[in-house]
């Protein structure tokens, strides 16, 4: 089928750099001669054949900004199997040949469900968790760990000022990438990722080695699928009588002009899938690996475990002392 007229949605949690993509995907389309339509508020958009012409021109200013121009939400419609028929006519009556879904596991398997169905599709992934696997680093998480690592390293500037433990909660739902990351970079002692079963004695142990040999303030990561940053607080009072102040970041680590290394790699995905569909490549991601632009199925994104690095774990051990 040749290839003339494309849709671009966003969907899922935002990210900074999903504009990016958007950009570099809508200039690449239309370098090649293609159309472009974008499709506001994701899934529930496509329902709703709420869309937009993207030219060029539309796209321009849009690289520096955070979150998403095309807006994103999330839809229980699409999830069942009559909603995805009726996505599948708004497809068709919207004359579209194929859609770049930037998102994380759930656009991608909303897209996969599309593919299944007929529809080419290329996923480009979008989240700041890192939890995709088939790509070492996802758009928006660079952005997100030195957002939360400038909040750290206030937190720490205060902690060291009076002598305080601190307790920082991050995002990341069910994965530690977040967390590890901030942790390592800011110098905290310890780190909690849901990926490692929490040990609350050994952190006491460790909390309490270090004051004996003079260490005056801690600082203490954890990742929001590992445990609240409350009930972390809660139970080093209950068992050691530790007396911790309580950090929440929460929604601020998705906004933000995304970093230079997010922008770079939210453009060259965006490009890469246009290719792809150019290519008559369906029913995959886009992803980096090693720097260099790869391509897998889109059931990789949820089949396969992405692991923490045990050399990052490991080197946070010895560094933290």
């Amino acid at each position: 089928m040749e290839l003339k007229r494309i849709g671009i949605l966003t969907s899922g949690g935002d990210a900074p750099g999903m504009n990016a993509a958007v950009r570099a995907a809508t200039r690449c389309a239309i370098y090649r001669g293609l159309e472009v339509i974008g499709i506001r508020r994701g899934f529930e958009g496509l329902l709703e054949s709420d869309v937009i012409p993207l030219t060029s021109r539309s796209v321009g200013g849009i690289i520096h900004r955070g979150g998403t121009i095309l807006r994103t939400a999330r839809s229980e419609r699409f999830k069942k199997p009559e909603g995805q028929v009726e996505a599948l006519d708004r497809l068709k009556e919207l004359d579209l040949d194929g859609l770049i879904l930037v998102g994380g596991e759930g656009t991608f398997k909303g897209a996969w469900a599309l593919y299944k169905k007929g529809f080419p599709v290329v996923g480009v992934p979008g989240t700041i968790d890192n939890d995709i696997a088939g790509t070492d680093v996802t758009i928006g998480f660079d952005t997100a760990v030195n957002t939360a690592l400038d909040a750290v390293r206030k937190l720490r500037d205060t902690a060291s000022s009076h002598d305080r433990l601190f307790i920082v909660e991050v995002m990341g739902r069910n994965s530690g990438f977040l967390a590890s990351a901030v942790a390592l970079a800011s110098g905290a002692e310890y780190v909690l990722v849901p990926e490692i079963p929490s040990d609350v004695e050994k952190l006491c142990e460790k909390l309490y080695n270090a004051r004996r040999q003079g260490k005056t303030h801690s600082l203490i990561i954890v990742a929001e699928g590992a445990m609240s940053a409350r009930d972390l607080a809660a139970k080093l009072k209950d068992t050691a009588g530790y007396e911790a102040r309580v950090t929440v970041l929460g929604h601020i680590q998705r906004g933000g002009s995304p970093t230079a290394f997010d922008a770079t790699l939210a453009s060259r995905m965006g490009a890469h899938a246009v290719k792809a569909l150019l290519e008559g490549q369906s029913g995959i991601m886009t992803g980096s690996l090693w720097g260099q632009m790869v391509a897998h199925p889109l059931p990789v994104a949820w089949e396969e475990k992405k692991p923490l690095s045990d050399e990052v774990l490991s080197l946070m051990e010895m560094l933290s002392i």
